[in-house]
């Protein structure tokens, strides 16, 4: 996340993500209630680490706004307003160095980077060296030589950030020149991190100390260290939790379902309808190998979550098998999917809630709460909402292929056709 910072504050927000996720990232934003233009969402066209994005961000909020300061922010961290009040005060400092924002280590972490600080600046201090995630007694050592973990925010002037790009990935700065495609510029990226590819390289970096409130909501430890707990010391998401002689545990399951430790201590537990993660937390960071896994056998649970966004809406797979999926489809008011067929698969829609305004083979109909209609397959269609409240109808998938990509679109609002 990309956050355009002018002196009185927070001015533009921008969101860098890739296709797969860009429906997620505004449903979320939709679900807050933020008032966000859609072309403040810039789409990856692959994800090749950090610089690639960052750069992406930057020339855009360059290109719209001229020379300004630019916050960068992992989208899973939380800050309080007195480290936000930090990271602004930063704001002139950003003018003469590259800035990034260290945290004072409350215990020797293997899972971040350092940053080992130098000279005194006005609040600040310049950069001698950064760290990659050490072992144990690595970090042991770095925090008696009192260095700072490594956040992964920082704060960029956009002149500055350019002119050390230039110098130090000369073959990144000329692939994002103006008027450029962004699917053209992305072709011949490397995949490469901005501290390798230039704060590591650039005498020109200050580290701001954040006294304040911040966690990484990188895995599920961290979670936990940030979640509330329950009188017997665990975390609850959705459940109810009757364990006996357990505690300092994260439970996620299935709303309402009762979920029972005995004797466990100090354990991920994470029950979603088509995965079960049961891990020691100190361990929850391998889940990343996991998703590696998964991605390399391409398994669509690497990709999808269960709930699903897109422009008009979500979707939640409910159940599926290689021959059947039932989805809980809600659509947004005065919002319309494509007008699009399936080849291999039927579906029949009942409406649980609203009022669906239904395209069935040039037939035009109107379904209320109980009503249903069947689409065979290979039979053009279309849903929308005509109420004012949010459409919500339960979608019964059959036929021999149930997959996602079986869809054929002629129109579409969102210019996916």
């Amino acid at each position: 996340m990309l956050r355009c910072l002018r002196i009185s504050g927070i001015t533009e927000i921008f969101v860098v993500t890739t296709d797969a996720q860009k429906f997620y990232v505004t449903g979320q934003i939709e679900e807050l209630g933020y008032d966000f233009p859609e072309d403040h969402v810039l789409i990856e066209p692959h994800g090749k680490n950090t610089l690639p994005a960052i750069c992406f961000g930057m020339s855009e909020i360059e290109k719209r706004f001229g020379e300004c300061a630019v916050g960068v922010f992992p989208s899973d961290h939380v800050l309080d307003m007195d480290a936000m009040d930090t990271i602004r005060e930063a704001e002139k400092l950003s003018g003469e160095y590259l800035v990034t924002f260290g945290i004072a280590p409350a215990f020797p972490h293997t899972g971040y980077g350092y940053i080992k600080p130098g000279g005194n600046l006005e609040n600040a201090r310049k950069v001698l060296k950064f760290m990659e995630k050490p072992g144990l007694e690595a970090a042991r050592k770095y925090i008696e030589e009192g260095c700072l973990w490594n956040s992964g925010m920082f704060l960029f002037n956009t002149k500055l950030f350019f002119k050390e790009l230039k110098t130090h990935s000369p073959d990144i700065f000329t692939a994002f020149k103006p008027g450029s495609d962004i699917s053209q510029i992305y072709r011949n990226l490397p995949s490469i991190s901005i501290d390798y590819g230039i704060m590591e390289k650039s005498g020109r970096v200050a580290v701001v100390k954040l006294g304040y409130k911040w966690s990484d909501l990188g895995d599920f430890d961290s979670m936990y260290a940030e979640s509330e707990k329950n009188e017997k010391g665990n975390a609850i998401y959705n459940c109810e939790d009757i364990s006996i002689n357990s505690t300092a545990n994260l439970i996620y399951s299935k709303k309402d379902k009762a979920v029972s430790l005995i004797d466990v201590n100090n354990m991920v537990v994470v029950d979603t309808a088509d995965a079960l993660l049961v891990c020691p937390r100190k361990s929850s960071q391998k889940v990343k190998e996991i998703v590696t896994a998964l991605k390399e056998k391409k398994d669509e649970r690497a990709l999808l979550h269960q709930t699903v966004y897109r422009p008009w809406g979500s979707y939640t797979v409910l159940e599926t098998s290689q021959r059947h999926k039932i989805k809980n489809i809600r659509v947004t008011p005065g919002k319309k999917l494509s007008l699009q067929l399936h080849k291999y698969r039927s579906e029949h829609w009942i409406v649980v809630k609203g009022i669906a305004q239904v395209h069935v083979d040039g037939e035009e109909k109107r379904l209320e709460e109980g009503e249903s209609t069947f689409i065979k397959a290979k039979v053009k269609h279309r849903l929308s909402n005509a109420g004012t409240i949010p459409l919500e109808i339960i979608e019964v998938q059959l036929g021999d292929y149930v997959g996602e990509d079986d869809i054929e679109r002629f129109e579409d609002e969102y210019g996916r056709v």
